[in-house]
C-alpha cells in the first residue's frame, strides 16, 4: 500500500512529477491520501482519468469531497453528518458504505443488462417502422406521400412502443441479487 499526505500530493504536483507517483501507485493494491485538499482529491482523480484512459468512480461524504465526485467518471455521495453537499453533487446516493457493494454489483449489473436490451429493443422498432415507410414508398411511386398520419406517429413512439420498455426496465432482473453478491465476477458479463 501507498500513504501520500497532502504535502506530499503538493509537493508532486508542482515539481511535475505525476508520472512516476502513477508509475509507483500502479505497483500497489491500495493507495491513500489523507489529510489532502479537495483541490489534491480532484487534482488526483483528474491525473488517473487523463494518464491511465480509465473509468474513475469517487466517493465522498462532505462539503471537501465535490470536486473529486465531480471530476471522476462516477460520483457516490454518502449522506452523513457532514451534510448533504456531497450527495447533491453524485450521480447516487447511498446512506451507509456498506450499501457500496450492493449498489455495483446488483444495481450496476442489472443496470447493464437492461440498458443492452433497451438499446436492441429500440433498433428493433425503428427498423420495423423504417422498414414500412421504405416499402410504402415502392407502392405509392416515391411520391414522398406519409403513410400514416402525424399524430399516429405520435402516438405510435408515446404510447404503443413505450409501455413495454417501462415494464422491461422496472421487472427485468436476470439474475438474483443473492447470486449477484455472491458471485461478483458476474458483472464482467454485462460490460
Amino acid at each position: 500500500g501507498l500513504v501520500i499526505d497532502g504535502q506530499t500530493l503538493n509537493i508532486i504536483f508542482q515539481g511535475g512529477l505525476e508520472e512516476k507517483l502513477l508509475a509507483l501507485a500502479q505497483h500497489c493494491r491500495s493507495v491513500l491520501c489523507c489529510r489532502t485538499t479537495p483541490l489534491h482529491k480532484s487534482m488526483v482523480v483528474k491525473l488517473v482519468r487523463r494518464q491511465l484512459k480509465v473509468m474513475t468512480l469517487s466517493i465522498g461524504d462532505g462539503a471537501n469531497d465535490v470536486s473529486m465526485i465531480q471530476a471522476a467518471d462516477v460520483g457516490i455521495g454518502i449522506s452523513g453528518q457532514d451534510g448533504m453537499q456531497a450527495v447533491m453533487a453524485s450521480d447516487f446516493a447511498i446512506s451507509r458504505f456498506k450499501h457500496l457493494k450492493k449498489l455495483l454489483l446488483v444495481h450496476g449489473h442489472w443496470c447493464y443488462t437492461r440498458l443492452a436490451k433497451m438499446v436492441i429493443y429500440f433498433f428493433y422498432k425503428n427498423v420495423c417502422y423504417v422498414n414500412l415507410l421504405f416499402w410504402y414508398q415502392f407502392f405509392c411511386g416515391f411520391s414522398g406521400s406519409s403513410m400514416v398520419d402525424y399524430w399516429q406517429m405520435i402516438f405510435f413512439n408515446l404510447f404503443f412502443t413505450s409501455l413495454p420498455p417501462l415494464l422491461f426496465g422496472i421487472l427485468d432482473k436476470d439474475v438474483s441479487a443473492e447470486t449477484l453478491l455472491r458471485l461478483p465476477e458476474l458483472y464482467k458479463n454485462g460490460q
